[in-house]
């Protein structure tokens, strides 16, 4: 990793936000209540109403407000670049991107910044992670029910996330010298985009884990769409659409690199091996089925 001296705080927070002033302001309180308080903000107003977001910065204390920047994009440029803005315009150690939905524990940052601080092998963090659901209640919304994320999570690693996202970008604090290295968010994906850059960052770096108690919250709101929404639902198309073409991408890349030969193999071998999984589960079936009857009558000559 490159050495870099930072002339800034320690800690830089990217929020993007659109027309969410009830989230920004909630978001903007929760990080004013961390532990660790070496920080600053970057708001990334990505097409939305400019008044209402410079107006929950004007709301914060002196102390606060001072390290807080906003951008206001009068056209919407996308997640990714809202992202990438906020990240380009950092002078820190770390970085973190924090939607304007979502929540953190108090002690967040202090324990992440801890992290890095005695594992310097480690690029990033991700900290456990709980799902809040919340719904409408008034001007705003309140929590209705709690889940865990990945319960059975005890490291990160490069094969799970393969599979499937393991952490969301609340709950992932790294190295800012990170985009230095392997690039920033893909611009061209409107969804996802955290996942594939967790994967170019795990293909070459080693992510830390805090467990224990959550210390992100990843906020849900099921049926509210539009822009109150949060993108597990309300993008749901969209992140099944870019994790298709991201997986594409990579296997076209190996083809053209290694040939054809594992990529035919391993799609007619899955193709067969699910087929007798799924005959062997309708024969026991059936065989259990035959079983009960064969008991039943059993049971009634008796």
């Amino acid at each position: 990793m490159t050495d870099q001296v930072h002339r800034g705080r320690r800690v830089g927070i990217v929020v993007r936000t659109k027309n969410r002033p009830w989230f920004l302001r909630r978001t903007l309180r929760d990080i004013a209540a961390q532990q660790f308080a070496d920080w600053e903000i970057c708001i990334v107003n990505d097409g939305g109403d400019p008044a209402a977001v410079d107006e929950a910065v004007l709301k914060l204390p002196d102390a606060t407000r001072e390290r807080v920047r906003v951008h206001h994009n009068r056209q919407p440029t996308g997640r990714s670049a809202a992202a990438n803005q906020g990240m380009r315009d950092l002078d820190t150690e770390f970085a973190v991107l924090h939607d304007d939905d979502d929540l953190w524990h108090p002690a967040f940052l202090e324990r992440a910044v801890s992290h890095l601080d005695a594992h310097a092998e480690d690029i990033g963090v991700m900290a456990r992670t709980e799902i809040v659901y919340e719904s409408a209640d008034g001007d705003g919304f309140v929590e209705v029910g709690r889940a865990p994320f990945w319960p059975q999570l005890a490291e990160i690693t490069y094969a799970d996330l393969l599979q499937v996202n393991r952490a969301v970008p609340i709950s992932y604090l790294y190295r800012r010298v990170l985009h230095d290295e392997i690039g920033f968010y893909r611009e061209d994906l409107h969804a996802a985009e955290d996942w594939e850059f967790n994967l170019r960052t795990a293909l070459r770096y080693h992510i830390g884990f805090i467990d224990g108690e959550p210390l992100a919250y990843w906020m849900q709101r099921r049926g509210v769409d539009g822009e109150l929404g949060n993108s597990m639902f309300a993008l749901a198309a969209e992140h099944d659409h870019y994790d298709r073409l991201v997986r594409d991408e990579a296997l076209r890349a190996h083809v053209i690199a290694q040939g054809p030969g594992l990529a035919l193999y391993l799609t007619r071998f899955i193709q067969d091996e699910v087929a007798r999984q799924l005959d062997e589960r309708r024969s026991l079936g059936q065989h259990l089925a035959s079983a009960v009857r064969d008991w039943r009558r059993g049971r009634r000559t008796r």
